[in-house]
């Protein structure tokens, strides 16, 4: 193991809480928890549990959390299993409560700071299973610089016929056009989830939970086991001990969220072809990391990482097949050996990611799930920023190459996802339109919603390949065919977007990096007279706050 740092107080932190005459009440309350004479002089592990029975990304890891307790305690620490929320994106996609989905990444981040924080734990294990408390846990880690391990929940297996949840969003637009019955709809509805874990595909859960790993700060393999197997009960366990030793050794988030670290999640998640909601919750980990990073280091990057990767939803595997050939780390290695990582950069196991990748094997040979270097799925990055005078701060697309490179039509303009995906599912949008969602940004929405509905419908009718959508909100990990997000300004603060008019002119290119309306300056200008900004979503309540305090998309539409 490397020596990167001596040993330090690893009870820096509970030491002010529980120790002297002046802490007795402290010691009371605590005592009444189960704490014992032996646990005050031990370094306190919090265990951040996001369990929940409401989301089946989350059901199984109140049973992690205890094996992560288990584990602290093992190494000589004292864990202490507290909650925190999730909500799910799957179930709210397509209603008024996905305004809060992206919310919730901000209030669990904050809630995992407060209780830390207040608790004084010396240090901690977060464990996350779905989009927004992943780098929702990642943000505290970084925010609370105190000694901590990430564990991912798992994904979830195949359903029926190897079907996954956007088989279900993708089905609703076969039913619009006639090509599914309403018994084969409900049999895809009965056998596409079939138990404890997150969305099967490479979506935004198991990208996150890639990015995650990739930048040091779960342990080896986290990102890619299957939720419900031994392995990830095992990966718990050995985080919580992994946290007692950090303590021990003074190794903390800050030594390990460099920039060359972000460059390393940057460049696994290009490879695995992952969700373009990676781009704005990097920007919010590296914000709370105080780590400078920009939408234009991603296309830097990108420019000379391919996607290696076939998997969903442009590709054809499921995540848990990938965990079935040996997960990510034989491609990180692959990534490593062609001199497209950092192998310096400290991890949480206390080596550098170069020495945790030294023994790892290749795939087995015969496998097509992780293509070569020489046969790549696309030579350079599928996400790709775009600027232009539809974006001035910026739009990121996912363009996978299988939907071409290029979108020039008319927009068709909608105030809001409901009416876009209605129009769709009725047959009203035709081939060759760019559909544009606007106010459904950061604050307009508020919180940005996932566009899986109309994306799904778009596919399911056959458009994919025909119809483009653009948007200031954002799109889910499962989301394919020919879509750009994250356009900013938004159209709630006055960015172009507020602007367009049905059948103004829209040209889309990836080649260039452009995002651009056919009108002119002038005209912009004088629509720019009359526009008005509409009455906000909400008026009181966290909609509301979060409104009025988060940035822009192209900064990760953070709170802080």
């Amino acid at each position: 193991m490397s020596e990167r740092k001596k040993a330090v107080d690893p009870r820096r932190y509970s030491r002010e809480v529980v120790d002297g005459p002046k802490q007795t009440p402290s010691r009371a309350m605590l005592r009444a928890v189960g704490f014992k004479d032996a646990d005050f002089s031990k370094p306190q592990i919090g265990i951040a549990s996001t369990w929940a029975n409401l989301t089946p990304c989350n059901m199984h890891i109140n049973e992690l959390a205890q094996e992560a307790e288990a584990g602290a305690n093992a190494a000589g620490g004292k864990g202490v299993l507290f909650n925190t929320i999730t909500v799910s994106d799957g179930i709210s996609m397509g209603s008024p409560g996905m305004r809060y989905s992206l919310v919730s990444r901000e209030v669990i981040a904050d809630s995992i700071e407060t209780v830390v924080g207040a608790e004084g734990f010396d240090g901690f294990v977060a464990i996350g299973g779905c989009d927004k408390n992943m780098p929702g846990c990642a943000m505290a880690i970084a925010r609370l610089n105190r000694p901590a391990v990430f564990v991912y929940g798992g994904t979830i297996r195949p359903g029926g016929q190897r079907r996954d949840i956007v088989a279900v969003f993708e089905a609703v637009g076969a039913h619009a056009a006639g090509k599914l019955s309403d018994r084969e709809l409900a049999e895809v509805e009965r056998t596409a989830i079939p138990g404890p874990g997150s969305c099967g595909g490479m979506y935004t859960a198991n990208t996150m939970a890639s990015a995650i790993e990739a930048l040091g700060l779960s342990l080896p393999d986290s990102s890619a086991q299957d939720a419900v197997s031994d392995i990830k009960r095992s990966d718990s366990r050995r985080a919580g001990e992994a946290v007692v030793k950090l303590v021990q050794r003074g190794i903390r988030p800050s030594d390990i969220l460099s920039r060359k670290a972000f460059e390393n999640a940057i460049t696994v998640t290009i490879a695995l072809g992952g969700s373009t909601n990676a781009v704005l919750h990097l920007l919010a980990i590296a914000r709370a990391a105080r780590v400078k990073l920009s939408l234009d280091d991603f296309t830097r990057i990108g420019r000379r990482v391919p996607v290696l990767a076939d998997l969903r939803p442009s590709g054809r595997y499921a995540m848990s097949e990938l965990v079935a050939i040996g997960g990510i780390q034989p491609l990180m290695r692959r990534l490593l050996d062609r001199g497209l990582l950092h192998g310096e950069c400290l991890t949480v196991t206390g080596r550098t990611l170069a020495e945790n990748l030294a023994k790892v094997r290749d795939y087995p040979a015969g496998q097509d799930i992780i293509q070569s270097f020489e046969t790549p799925i696309k030579k350079d990055s599928h996400l790709v920023v775009l600027y232009g005078n539809l974006a001035p701060e910026g739009a990121v697309a996912k363009i996978s190459g299988k939907e071409g490179l290029q979108f020039a039509g008319r927009a068709r303009v909608f105030d809001g996802e409901e009416k876009a995906t209605a129009a769709i599912l009725a047959g009203k949008v035709k081939a060759g339109d760019v559909v544009v969602i606007r106010y459904e940004g950061p604050r307009g929405g508020p919180g940005m919603r996932e566009m899986l509905s109309p994306t799904g419908a778009i596919m399911g009718r056959g458009l994919g390949d025909q119809v483009a959508l653009l948007t200031d909100g954002r799109f889910s990990g499962g989301s394919h065919g020919f879509v750009v997000g994250h356009v900013a300004p938004e159209a709630a603060v006055g960015g172009p977007i507020a602007l367009l008019r049905n059948g103004d002119p829209i040209t889309i290119d990836a080649v260039h990096r452009t995002l651009e309306i056919g009108v002119s300056a002038a005209e912009l200008a004088r629509r720019r007279k009359t526009w008005r900004a509409p009455k906000p979503y909400a008026t009181h309540g966290v909609l509301a706050k979060y409104a009025r305090v988060v940035s822009s998309a192209s900064e990760g539409a953070v709170t802080d």
